[in-house]
């Protein structure tokens, strides 16, 4: 038997919440809606393609569709372990933009299977809905190529993933319903944050979720579930989903123009398209422009929020080449510095020179604090972590730091808006080291994140004077220098 036909049934809705609201899970449930995600959850159907397909002609849902097929579960640990193990796994397949391990995150986090009942979250499961829906893979057509005995195959795999859009909208029109606007932000800020982690193709679809040429999830707008979605009136559509991003050419423009600049050149084609595709766009471009030269993303990293007793939430995301060559420069930082954020955290009782210093008890104080397994040593990425912990939670010293490592491209690319952002909460906090580093970004202008003032530079300076500037400058300067210098020097 193949493992497509080992999949197994599914996961049923025993633990919806009470009033009723789930009633369309409820059923969903009752009806054996297989997804549970396994080895097969890279999208390709190469393992699948061949295959005999007649069980695949039992039908499930109450629309009379099919579900996909799931291989079996590649855990078989039982208990928190085996469930933390599964977690982990799917939300770094998740972070990779897989559709189908997205659809199991939403389903664990919803809590449909009781034995989900410590990680229920609906914010959560909201997020990954979103993700799911806007993923590509979800609804792009299959090739007829696929199967040479006429398409029936591909013809089928379209059928079934339109039937777990299906399903995913109504999933989380009912989530949407049950929040109020500060969980809706959290999801839309949950969602921009996941999607700027993949790059070109992450702004890309952040742009068709506020394009109003597109449906509510960003596929065409000629797609079944998108039309069904943004039917009117009382017993049709969805409109919490359709609210969820608001539609503004604005936005639109300033996700398509970040793609643009990550130098990919299908993103900068369709920037161009995009522009001419409405009488009124190109007119925002020096705006958003200058929008986007500032933007941000919401977190530093992932919230690390747990739901009660169960998982933490964890950044699974990838980083690319560029994002490790600055994790490797990490090495270049006076560790002082991480000393301070683990102190300020309150998680270092013992004095440390280097790295190998830090007790177990700190690396897995610190991990847990960002919803990762411990560890034995202290790794680049620990580092990087510990400072922009600290900063997140008030920590001046901490946000200057970082604020030098964003200029510097230590242990995080590059990133003058980010660099600025910190310079500002530092300087908020009183730091005339901050305030002098902010004084030179209005002095010389950097990349439109701040422009060029020399007034404003020149009071900044003085501010930094009558706070104490010559020592505050050679302390900001040493710091720069250390970060600065090659492995080589």
């Amino acid at each position: 038997m193949s493992e497509c036909d080992q999949a197994r049934s599914t996961r049923s809705a025993s633990n919806g919440r009470t009033g009723g609201v789930f009633k369309g899970r409820k059923a969903l449930a009752r009806a054996g809606v297989t997804l549970m995600v396994g080895l097969c959850v890279s999208m390709s159907l190469s393992g699948c393609d061949m295959r005999d397909w007649r069980w695949f002609n039992r039908k499930v849902g109450i629309d009379g569709t099919y579900a996909c097929p799931r291989p079996p579960d590649p855990f078989q640990t039982q208990g928190f372990n085996g469930q933390e193990r599964e977690i982990r796994y799917y939300r770094h397949l998740a972070f990779s933009n897989d559709f189908f391990a997205q659809l199991e995150l939403a389903n664990r986090y919803a809590a449909l299977d009781a034995s989900d009942k410590n990680l229920e979250d609906h914010i959560e499961s909201s997020v990954w809905l979103v993700m799911a829906l806007a993923n590509q893979q979800g609804y792009a057509p299959a090739s007829r190529a696929m199967d040479p005995r006429g398409g029936v195959l591909a013809s089928r795999y379209d059928k079934c993933r339109a039937f777990e859009r299906e399903r995913a909208y109504r999933m989380l029109d009912n989530e949407l319903s049950m929040m109020d606007s500060g969980e809706r932000d959290k999801v839309r800020d949950r969602v921009i944050y996941i999607q700027s982690t993949l790059g070109a193709d992450g702004f890309r679809t952040l742009g068709r979720l506020y394009d109003d040429q597109y449906g509510p999830m960003g596929e065409p707008a000629d797609n079944p579930q998108a039309i069904r979605a943004m039917m009117r009136g009382r017993n049709y559509g969805m409109s919490n989903v359709r609210t969820l991003f608001e539609r503004s050419d604005v936005d639109a423009y300033l996700y398509n123009y970040k793609a643009s600049e990550t130098g990919d050149v299908g993103a900068y084609v369709l920037l161009k398209d995009f522009e001419k595709s409405a009488p009124t766009r190109a007119k925002y471009s020096s705006f958003v422009e200058s929008k986007a030269r500032r933007w941000v993303a919401p977190y530093e990293f992932y919230p690390p929020e747990a739901p009660q007793g169960g998982v933490p939430h964890s950044d699974e995301s990838r980083p690319d080449d560029a994002a490790s060559y600055a994790l490797s420069r990490m090495e270049e930082l006076p560790f002082i510095h991480v000393v301070r954020a683990l102190d300020y955290l309150n998680l270092l009782n013992v004095a440390c020179f280097e790295p190998k210093d830090v007790p177990k008890q700190t690396i897995d104080g610190l991990r847990s604090m960002i919803g990762m397994p411990g560890g034995e040593r202290l790794t680049y990425l620990d580092r990087v972590r510990a400072i922009q912990l600290a900063a997140v939670n008030g920590d001046s010293r901490s946000q200057l730091v970082l604020a030098v490592m964003y200029s510097e491209g230590v242990g995080v690319e590059v990133d003058y808006a980010r660099a600025f952002y910190w310079y500002q909460k530092a300087e908020s906090q009183g730091s005339p080291e901050a305030r002098y580093a902010m004084s030179t970004y209005f002095d010389l202008g950097m990349k439109g994140v701040a422009d060029q003032n020399k007034a404003e530079s020149v009071v900044m300076q003085l501010d930094a004077a009558l706070a104490g500037f010559k020592p505050s400058a050679g302390r900001l300067q040493a710091v720069l220098a250390q970060v600065s210098r090659t492995p080589e020097n």
